[in-house]
């Protein structure tokens, strides 16, 4: 698990190997990742969007950006906090993902980003 903590508002990344599969007459390797963002500041806040940088060990990168969270805008009070789940699909049977959410501070309407710390994505079977 990596964690990271921006103005008040810790990410945690947890990573899973799915499998494998073909697709397009080419093997990919599926993951899934399982994201806790937990409000630590004294402001309530809304994630609004995110940004996500997708790497792989055969230099494919892949940006994913978009509105809130798998359709969702989470409200996180102080001491709350929001889990999902999502995946990605990589070529190689390494990667990384880093990114950041968009967010907005409800007492002061002020915006910021909150960074989503690196995690790397592996294979089991390919590791030594």
């Amino acid at each position: 698990m990596v964690q990271q903590v921006t103005s008040g508002i810790k990410i945690s990344v947890e990573t899973t190997f799915e499998g494998t599969f073909y697709k397009n007459y080419k093997v990919h390797f599926a993951f899934g990742y399982k994201v806790t963002i937990e409000n630590q500041s004294k402001d309530s806040v809304q994630l609004n969007s995110r940004y996500w940088k997708i790497l792989d060990a055969l230099n494919n990168t892949e940006i994913v950006e978009g509105e809130g969270v798998i359709g969702q805008k989470p409200v996180l009070k102080p001491g709350e906090s929001h889990t999902y789940t999502s995946g990605c699909l990589l070529t190689s049977p390494f990667g990384a993902m880093e990114g950041y959410y968009n967010m907005v501070n409800f007492t002061n309407s002020k915006k910021f980003k909150v960074i989503i710390p690196t995690f790397k994505l592996s294979a089991p079977f390919a590791i030594n």
